[in-house]
């Protein structure tokens, strides 16, 4: 039901909100300055989580519990069109009445939904990707470009928003034949940065940035580290089971421009079912990482199930909030975790604050 469901929030949206703020003309360009203040444009959703604290909030008031029940079908744009299967797990971005949204197949659209009666195709942007199973779950925005993601071979493209045209393209391949990315970019200061998937595959995953302007790699830094580096004591096995440990990083992670972190969650180890073949904690899978978007360098971390043996993929949402603790403002990054219980973090140093169980019965403990 995910794709009824998300195509559904497209055609809604494009004709029951975003027509409030329509512009004509050229774009705006996308800076640094919007993206870190996007909560003041109420009218449109310029990232994946709409703002860097990864809270998902809109102020409009449109729809509210007293006439959502009337809420009908304003009109149906199709995209796609391969196998009853493809799946629509995009977020759309929307800018000035206009929607910017990938399908399954890295397939970039423009729709013009500023009339709130049609959607009209502006231009799609074909990456001529291979059809692949993976999932692709949105784009990014930044200055004049749309930055989506396409697989085999795996790579960030920039698109032109007022033509469609691409203006760069960068593979970001590194060998590995199960490697994609899944999860939508997330444009920070100058640079793209993008949590690479397929961990199940038997990829090493990493998170990697390239320049906004160019598409020039910038760093690229893995979750499994190779014996040696920090971390690697933890797999303690026989098999070099580091080289396709995993780590997935499929859903965007946050940023905090005041303490200048992106903080980001990753999968589980593989295979995922064999804790024996990989004994010891396997860093670092199953963790909050705070990493510095500049140069790649990690700050902290925690892990939340040492060698998991459940597949709980902790890569989901990490919600930036600011909460008054014992009369204090505390500035904190909560998870709530597929393992059953709330957690909260210092953004500044990932001391915890709190984990507190959601789910009436837990035994993994």
């Amino acid at each position: 039901m995910r794709s009824h469901y998300d195509f559904l929030r497209l055609t809604l949206l494009a004709g029951s909100i975003f027509t409030a703020d329509a512009v004509s003309g050229l774009a705006a360009e996308v800076t640094p300055d919007r993206l870190t203040n996007a909560d003041r444009e109420a009218g449109n959703w310029l990232m994946n989580h709409r703002t860097y604290d990864g809270q998902r909030y809109s102020p409009l008031d449109k729809i509210n519990a007293a006439n959502v029940k009337n809420l009908k079908l304003a009109y149906a744009v199709a995209i796609g069109g391969a196998a009853t299967s493809e799946n629509l797990e995009a977020t759309p971005l929307a800018e000035d009445g206009f929607l910017y949204v990938v399908d399954q197949w890295g397939v970039l659209y423009k729709i013009d939904g500023r009339s709130g009666e049609a959607g009209r195709i502006v231009w799609r942007m074909d990456p001529k990707a291979e059809k692949a199973p993976d999932a692709n779950r949105g784009a990014a925005l930044w200055g004049n470009y749309v930055i989506s993601v396409a697989h085999a071979p795996p790579r960030v493209i920039a698109t032109n928003k007022d033509t469609g045209q691409v203006a760069w393209e960068t593979n970001l391949s590194d060998g590995q034949g199960a490697l994609a990315f899944t999860a939508a970019p997330l444009a920070v200061k100058d640079k793209i940065i993008l949590g690479a998937s397929g961990g199940d595959g038997g990829v090493r995953d990493f998170i990697v940035a390239v320049d906004a302007a160019t598409g020039k790699l910038a760093w690229r830094k893995y979750v499994i580290p190779a014996p040696g580096e920090p971390g690697s004591e933890t797999w303690k096995d026989k098999n070099n089971a580091w080289q396709t440990g995993g780590g997935a990083m499929w859903v965007t992670g946050s940023y905090d421009p005041a303490t200048n972190q992106v903080l980001w969650g990753t999968g589980n180890p593989v295979p995922y079912n064999d804790p024996f073949y990989r004994p010891g904690d396997n860093l670092f899978t199953e963790s909050l990482i705070s990493w510095d978007p500049d140069t790649g360098k990690m700050n902290w971390y925690h892990q939340y199930l040492p060698g998991d043996m459940w597949d709980y993929d902790e890569e989901g949402a990490h919600v930036l909030i600011d909460v008054n603790v014992g009369g204090e403002t505390r500035k904190l990054v909560s998870h709530a975790a597929r393992n059953g219980f709330l957690y909260s973090f210092e953004r500044a140093n990932g001391q915890t604050v709190m984990a507190k169980p959601y789910v009436p019965a837990i035994n993994w403990t």
